[in-house]
């Protein structure tokens, strides 16, 4: 049997509700399917983000906060490559790839800050084929150093 948090029944509850009552309006009808992948993937992004960020406390204060902010990072590239697949207004799809590179920066400096493992390289996203990934270079905290000594 699987167990749901309270959060992921109400979403999928949402969901399911939400695509019944989708098939009767003439609204949801009218709406494109690039719309629809769109909201899809958002979906996806915020229920995925929401369940990682909900975590059980390890009584370090900074491992649980790389711990949430991680999920809550890749919950907004996520979201980010979503617009960038399907979005249209240029200034927006410059914001989501900044947006992009910047959490995947943010990400690995966190790790990097406790030790952690680094994310592996982004690959090549399919919104933009044949375009190599920004590198992810960590930003330096001041507290930090990113040399190895000696």
């Amino acid at each position: 049997m699987y167990h749901l948090s309270s959060l992921t029944r109400t979403l999928l509850l949402t969901v399911c509700l939400g695509s019944a009552a989708s098939a009767f309006s003439p609204a949801c009808q009218a709406q494109s399917s690039d719309e629809q992948a769109f909201i899809s993937l958002n979906n996806v992004a915020m229920s995925k983000m929401m369940e990682g960020m909900a975590i059980q406390p390890s009584g370090d204060i900074d491992r649980d906060f790389v711990a949430m902010m991680t999920p809550h990072h890749q919950g907004a590239i996520d979201m980010a490559k979503a617009e960038l697949r399907y979005g249209h207004n240029e200034q927006l799809r410059r914001i989501a790839q900044e947006i992009v590179v910047e959490q995947q920066q943010q990400i690995s400096a966190m790790q990097l800050a406790i030790g952690g493992p680094l994310p592996p390289p982004a690959a090549a996203s399919p919104e933009q084929p044949g375009s190599s990934p920004a590198p992810i270079l960590p930003i330096p905290h001041p507290n930090m150093s990113l040399q190895k000594e000696p």
